[in-house]
């Protein structure tokens, strides 16, 4: 009889050669020393005294956890209390909280798609919406990034009586921005539906942070729905999709992630909650972090290294090699910089990068610090330096 484990030791040992094996690195609580430029805190909120003093009160409040579904006992004051703020905040009509981002993507997405549903999603577009796509029951068309004109033609195209646009608002890797207003215009011409996840974009983009898609001016519009996580600018958990009524029904009513899910814990409920009022009273955050990338970028380019134009926090350098992209992240580690190395799965064959996060909370001497190390990278990689 065959060993039903070494398939896995077999793919392990491929992966190994290859580079593309990976490993969990705890964080101490004292931290590690290093500056970070990997993370998703882009606002700086994760350990915001108000913040953290908001989730411990909500734990002696409420307890540890939400203690079952939404639909059961998961919904405390703090969840409907979320809801109406994300929704005032982004100008939506409604809003509902998930316990993931990556579960607002799959419970938007599947709700919304079905047999008679074509769903249409960028190439470079999350894992989670890949995913989405998936269970949708749907026939799913992949367009090429940023294509307007192939989303235009599969829709045009489609037999299918409904459709359903989807797209990251900021894409989470070269961190550039979605072509909002014309794939809403494409998409109001064939009757379509789109969807926007705001991961990236929720605190960056837009008056206040107030994301792509009201800054698109298309807050106001019955078909599109946005899906936001609450993990990054806002330093928290959690997820959330914001809509039209009829869409928020459809999900409390047939959402599987949403019906068959324990709810968000009250603890990032409140840290959510209050990390939202921090940046609608706080704009200059919104300004601060935008300049930060921009400072970062500008540092890696006069190192000489190919580094993406930041439409928001993000920022990608793309090395190619997934063994030279280790290196290069551990020579930002010499340095006493952590960065973000996206190697195959999560990026294209050849495409291994370093990602880069801006925060607000960088100070002058880590944005100096990031530019030594990233001249050490590029000597590493025998690049030569920009003058």
């Amino acid at each position: 009889m065959s060993d039903p484990l070494q398939r896995l030791r077999d793919a392990y040992s491929v992966r190994t050669v290859s580079g593309l094996t990976r490993r969990l690195r705890p964080r101490p609580v004292a931290g590690d020393g290093l500056v970070d430029l990997a993370g998703n805190d882009y606002l700086g909120l994760s350990r915001d005294e108000r913040v953290v003093s908001a989730a411990a009160a909500a734990a002696l409040t409420w307890g540890a956890g939400a203690t079952g579904s939404r639909l059961v006992t998961g919904t405390t004051v703090l969840h409907a209390e979320l809801e109406a703020a994300l929704a005032r905040f982004s100008a939506a009509p409604d809003a509902l909280v998930f316990s993931s981002g990556y579960l607002a993507n799959l419970g938007a997405v599947t709700v919304l798609g079905g047999p008679d549903v074509l769903v249409v999603s960028d190439t470079v577009n999350h894992a989670s919406i890949v995913d989405a796509c998936r269970l949708s029951r749907s026939r799913v068309t992949i367009t090429p990034h940023r294509d307007v004109g192939a989303v235009e033609r599969a829709l045009a195209g489609r037999p299918e009586e409904h459709a359903v646009v989807v797209t990251d608002a900021l894409f989470s890797v070269d961190g550039d921005l979605a072509p909002l207003p014309d794939l809403h215009a494409v998409c109001r011409q064939y009757g379509a539906l789109l969807v926007v996840d705001e991961a990236h974009a929720l605190g960056v983009i837009g008056e206040r942070g107030r994301g792509a898609v009201y800054a698109a001016g298309l807050a106001g519009e019955p078909d599109v729905v946005r899906t936001v996580t609450l993990s990054k600018a806002l330093g928290s958990q959690g997820g959330a999709v914001l809509g039209a009524p009829e869409v928020i029904q459809e999900l409390i009513d047939r959402g599987r992630p949403f019906i068959f899910d324990t709810g968000l814990a009250p603890a990032s409920t409140a840290a959510a909650l209050t990390a939202l009022r921090i940046l609608a009273s706080t704009p200059e955050l919104v300004a601060t972090v935008r300049a930060r990338a921009s400072e970062l970028a500008w540092a890696a380019r006069s190192a000489g290294l190919s580094v993406t134009r930041p439409d928001g926090a993000v920022l990608s350098v793309t090395i190619g090699d997934p063994h030279a992209a280790l290196h290069a992240q551990a020579v930002c580690a010499e340095f006493g910089l952590k960065v973000g190395c996206f190697r195959p799965p999560s990026v294209p064959e050849g495409r291994a990068c370093l990602r880069l996060t801006a925060r607000a909370d960088l100070s002058d001497a880590e944005v100096a610090l990031a530019a030594r190390a990233f001249t050490a990278v590029a000597r590493t990689l025998r690049i030569p330096t920009r003058h």
